[in-house]
């Protein structure tokens, strides 16, 4: 419900805070005191338009802030969810604020974070309902007769299976289309569908391969380097041609011509020993370099046959290798999905070759939904007669008393074309009026003056009180034209009313004035030669004069205090 509202700066509404209770409130005052601008500001905070002639003489802007107490399972936080509005702390009270500058441009909140002007009136139509001047807010909103009808008369265990049929029938109609679609794409390319798998299947790409083609090619790239190493090394120690001695023979005939160096045994005595221990140390290490080298070429002998390489195996790994990475970038994907791709075109191929049968499966799925659909659908259909006769009835009932005994009123159903069924079912409802006899019904709005839709609001809110999740109720106007009984049995009803919801009704009926728990009257006073709105909580006795007031004029009466004594002793 409202618990508050701040007004600053509005027309001449200087500065006004209004804590408001749940019941009825009433809210009276001359004419011209100002509660248009009360209701005119509220308006405001809900998402009304805006200009800048609503900002007070000599201001520079006007603002309305609006605070709600609210439940937690209040429809209206699954809609600030679905906006991305997170609340800090949700059983805080909710608070719709408005700024007005004075180009004529406005700026809205959501408890301080800023929103658009529709989204802000989405959330208000969830919150509080205005009938009378603000009519749009309310009743003749077309678009909210259908859930009226419904919270009046309809399980909501109908409503669920018509919405959930709706969305299989919807998924079923998805699921086809995109077969359609999906066998008409397959087709047009079967050709190289079926060539692109016959090569893909040729080539047969595995999972990992790329990465075990490469980590073998380096290996088999390092036993080459190493076995050409080793082919180099033994090549030096291997006569190039006949002309070339090995590094071994050479050594050889190196010792055979130092050998002809030494003495023989005969001259052995007229050599000095110095120069034969010198011949005989070269001998002996071009003996070890002989036997060194022989080691050597022994050794790389070995090595070249521990390393020798595999060029057949190396050419083939990069063939592969080569072969994987060109058909990747042919078909633009990585080598690593090349088993996956060709998994799916095989798929594509499958689905074309078998297509007619899984058309025809998903065909009987969607006529089968779509009976589903309509099953439960008229079942919603069926169930929406009865509560729309019932809901005339019961509104009819209820006319009689606010002085609309001669209306009519009428819950239309129209079905609606195939193409535009959903999920709420195959109808629309609207409320028709025909305000007097011979008259053809027509749209609340269009056919009801602002009182006489105000006293229909009524007469419908006795009815669905408690089937609604708005809390607020204002009403402007609803006791225009009326007075005596008509006038009582509509305070009446109002009170009826505030006992499941929060009422506010602007009034000049002391009836209506009489019937309020809290009552808040409006006046105008002058201060510093500036004329300023002002709303005042009234007391007990202040509520008797007020109401002699409204029975008597400008000069009260005992007759009227006595009147008004009595009209509130049929509230006491």
């Amino acid at each position: 419900m409202l618990t508050h509202l701040s007004i600053r700066d509005v027309v001449l509404i200087e500065k006004l805070d209004l804590a408001l209770a749940s019941g009825l409130t009433v809210l009276t005052g001359e004419t011209g005191a100002g509660k248009s601008i009360l209701l005119d500001s509220l308006g405001l905070a809900l998402g009304d338009r805006a200009n800048a002639g609503l900002i007070r003489s000599g201001a520079t802007q006007a603002s309305v802030a609006a605070i709600f107490e609210v439940p937690l399972k209040h429809p209206v936080f699954t809609l600030l969810g679905e906006q991305g509005i997170a609340l800090e702390d949700p059983s805080e009270p909710l608070v719709l604020r408005r700024i007005v500058t004075q180009d004529g441009r406005s700026r809205a909140y959501v408890s301080d974070q800023p929103v658009g002007i529709t989204l802000l009136r989405r959330i208000a139509s969830q919150l509080v309902e205005i009938q009378g001047q603000h009519e749009q807010m309310g009743l003749a909103d077309q678009s909210t007769h259908l859930d009226l009808l419904d919270a009046f008369g309809v399980k909501p265990a109908l409503l669920a299976q018509t919405s959930a049929a709706f969305h299989q029938w919807a998924a079923a109609r998805t699921a086809l289309k995109k077969a359609r679609s999906d066998m008409d794409a397959a087709a047009r390319e079967e050709e190289w569908l079926r060539a692109t798998v016959d090569d893909l299947s040729t080539l047969a790409p595995q999972e990992g391969e790329e990465d075990n083609l490469a980590a073998l090619r380096v290996s088999l790239q390092q036993d080459e380097k190493r076995g050409e190493a080793v082919a180099a090394a033994l090549a030096e120690l291997t006569p190039r041609d006949r002309r070339s001695s090995s590094p071994a023979a050479a050594l050889r005939s190196a010792s055979r011509a130092l050998v002809r160096l030494l003495p023989s045994t005969t001259d052995a005595e007229n050599e000095s020993s110095a120069h034969q221990g010198q011949a005989q140390e070269a001998l002996d290490a071009l003996e070890k370099a002989e036997e060194a080298l022989a080691d050597a070429e022994m050794l790389l002998t070995r090595l070249a046959a521990d390393t020798e390489g595999d060029p057949r195996l190396l050419e083939e790994t990069e063939e592969r290798l080569f072969a994987l990475r060109a058909e990747a970038r042919k078909h633009n994907v990585a080598v690593a999905e090349l088993p996956s791709f060709l998994a799916s075109l095989k798929a594509r191929l499958a689905a074309l070759d078998s297509g007619n049968a899984e058309l025809a499966r998903l065909e009987t799925a969607l006529t089968e939904a779509r009976l589903a659909y309509e099953d439960a659908a008229r079942q919603l259909s069926e169930a929406r007669k009865q509560s729309a006769q019932k809901l005339e009835q019961a509104v009819t009932r209820e006319l009689k008393p606010v002085k609309l005994e001669r209306a009519r009123f009428i819950v239309s159903l129209l079905p609606l074309a195939p193409e535009q069924w959903n999920s709420r079912g195959m109808e629309q409802s609207s409320f028709l009026i025909a305000a007097n006899p011979g008259q053809a019904p027509g749209p609340l709005a269009k056919v009801a003056s602002g009182g006489e839709l105000s006293r229909l609001m009524l007469a419908l809110k006795v009815v669905l009180a408690q089937r609604s999740d708005i809390g607020t109720l204002v009403f402007d106007e609803v006791d225009s034209g009326v007075g005596g009984a008509t006038a009582s049995s509509i305070g009446d009803r109002l009170h009826k009313v505030a006992q499941d919801v929060q009422v506010l009704v602007v009034t000049h009926s002391p009836q209506v004035a009489a019937r309020g728990d809290h009552h808040l009257r409006i006046a105008k006073r002058i201060r510093n030669e500036r004329t300023e709105t002002l709303a005042e909580p009234l007391s007990r006795e202040a509520r008797r004069e007020e109401i002699a007031r409204m029975l008597a004029g400008d000069v009260i009466t005992d007759a009227a205090r006595g009147a008004a004594d009595s009209l509130l002793g049929q509230t006491a």
